[in-house]
């Protein structure tokens, strides 16, 4: 392995002065990314399980945006779990998104973009109690957590 030294005429610190400099003007050039306010929110993941005694979701109130709702089935059948507008707000769009079948003991997961208003999250077909999701305005890119 070879060693690199500085020569008698530069000191180190000079060396690592520069080497922090060009670090941060190259951090500062513009890469593209557009500022807070124009950027879409990141998809936030909400829980649901499936079990005998119903439907539960987590968390259960959150800010308008797209969603990864995943799924697990601890019932001893297969389900399908279903998220289905309720009552919207003024200009939310109708929404009936279906999972695949879930075995018993395995999960699913679909994506969807909510809109202010109330969600049924439920075991399609099934007499299994729902759960409500509740959703508030929406997030900024900087919030991208359950509604307060």
């Amino acid at each position: 392995m070879r060693t690199i030294r500085a020569s008698h005429g530069t000191p180190r610190a000079a060396v690592a002065a520069a080497v922090t400099l060009v670090t941060v003007l190259a951090s500062g050039c513009g890469d593209g990314e557009m500022p807070d306010a124009d950027r879409q929110p990141a998809a936030i993941t909400v829980s649901a399980t499936i079990a005998a005694r119903g439907v539960t979701v987590s968390p259960s109130r959150i800010g308008a945006g797209t969603i990864v709702l995943l799924a697990s089935n601890q019932t001893p059948s297969s389900q399908r779990l279903q998220l289905r507008s309720a009552r919207l707000a003024a200009g939310g769009h109708a929404l009936v998104r279906d999972t695949d079948p879930i075995n018993s003991g395995a999960t699913a997961s679909l994506k969807a973009d909510v809109h202010p208003g109330s969600y049924v999250v439920s075991a399609r077909g099934s007499a299994i109690a729902t759960a409500t999701l509740v959703v508030g305005p929406p997030r900024s890119a900087r919030d991208d957590g359950p509604a307060p």
